[in-house]
């Protein structure tokens, strides 16, 4: 309520609302009330002369932070501020009410480091084989999600297959898999926010890049690989899309690393080399393998932790948000014209 209004208008108010009032606050310096309004008792109350503003409710939660110790050198990297660190810090929600598509190779589902989080979904490889053969997308998910080597450690992770076991696919195959993400995840519970991976690239595609943005303008975050070429990341797809999160690659001592793609469409950079996470072969199986596909899914998983943290924000937001708190100007090696920020997840100690 305004300044100046009486105890007496407050209540007098308060009486007049429909429906139930959860709480009245009285106190001399701030007075008003807490209710739920549809559209016309929502447009009544803005034209009311005692209203000063209305504001809507939202969560508020503990906060509270998580060490882990002993973790592959990304997952520290990103939670500090030096490059010296052995533990990854993190908030507990841990990208919890999130989905996370792996637009990939597939993901060994019944890899104990999932927990149970990890479904197949869909295969676009055109092989008839719902596993995967390769060892790509189950890496790439533990990176974005598993307890021991994941950003986003609550997440619920999806296998979409558009890759064969050899790790080769065809465009039409990928964009039948970011089709299928941008319909299955209107039909998902993912409260906090959906995000998608895909660390794999080719030569130039408009098609590719269209149904890359078609995949962000439904509401997706996507996070995909610069590329491996040691060249301008404009000359392939879909990490030439502008709309998309396009990630390079950086390396334990803080350079670039000497494969990365790079450019004006790079948005952030993040571990890449010898990155350690799950494999196929077996319930223990870990694999170390280096490439701007496993710099991608530490954004994806970054992109997932943060919409549990901060509330949902637009694709393209997010990744704004992503660059905007990266750490800047710690990278050797960044070509001019392409950004020197490093991933960072806002640890508040580091």
């Amino acid at each position: 309520m305004k300044d100046g209004v009486s105890a007496y208008n407050l209540q007098n108010t308060v009486d007049s609302l429909p429906g139930k009032v959860d709480h009245v606050y009285k106190a001399d310096g701030f007075r008003g009330f807490a209710l739920s309004l549809d559209a016309e008792g929502l447009k009544a109350m803005q034209s009311h002369a005692d209203v000063d503003f209305i504001e809507q409710d939202a969560t508020v939660r503990i906060d509270s932070y998580v060490d882990e110790s002993s973790v592959p050198w990304g997952l520290a990297r990103i939670s500090h501020k030096t490059n010296t660190s052995t533990t990854y810090v993190y908030d507990d929600g841990a990208g919890a009410g999130t989905c996370a598509y792996v637009i990939d190779t597939g993901i060994y589902v019944d890899h104990p480091e999932f927990g149970g989080r990890a479904s197949w979904l869909a295969n676009f490889a055109g092989d008839n084989n719902n596993t995967d053969g390769n060892g790509h997308g189950t890496h790439v998910s533990g990176t974005i999600g598993s307890k021991t080597y994941g950003v986003a450690k609550q997440t619920k992770l999806y296998a979409v297959k558009v890759l064969d076991a050899s790790g080769s696919g065809s465009f039409s195959g990928v964009i039948a898999g970011i089709d299928f993400v941008a319909q299955d995840a209107a039909t998902r519970s993912c409260p906090a926010g959906v995000v998608a991976n895909m660390s794999l690239g080719g030569g130039f595609s408009a098609a590719v890049n269209s149904a890359a943005a078609a995949l962000i303008a439904s509401g997706v975050f996507l996070a995909v690989a610069a590329g491996n070429s040691a060249d301008d990341a404009a000359f392939y797809s879909p990490s030439s899309e502008p709309t998309v999160c396009t990630v390079g690659a950086s390396e334990t001592v803080d350079d670039m690393a000497y494969y990365s793609n790079y450019g004006s469409v790079v948005d952030v950079f993040a571990p890449g080399t010898d990155v350690l996470s799950t494999w196929i072969g077996g319930t223990t199986a870990t694999n170390t393998i280096s490439g701007t596909s496993m710099a991608t899914p530490h954004i994806t998983g970054l992109g997932a932790y943060l919409l549990t943290l901060l509330g949902k924000k637009a694709p393209q937001d997010l990744c704004a948000y992503i660059q905007s708190t990266g750490q800047k100007n710690v990278l050797t090696g960044i070509p001019s014209g392409t950004v020197n920020a490093l991933a960072f997840n806002g640890n508040p100690n580091a």
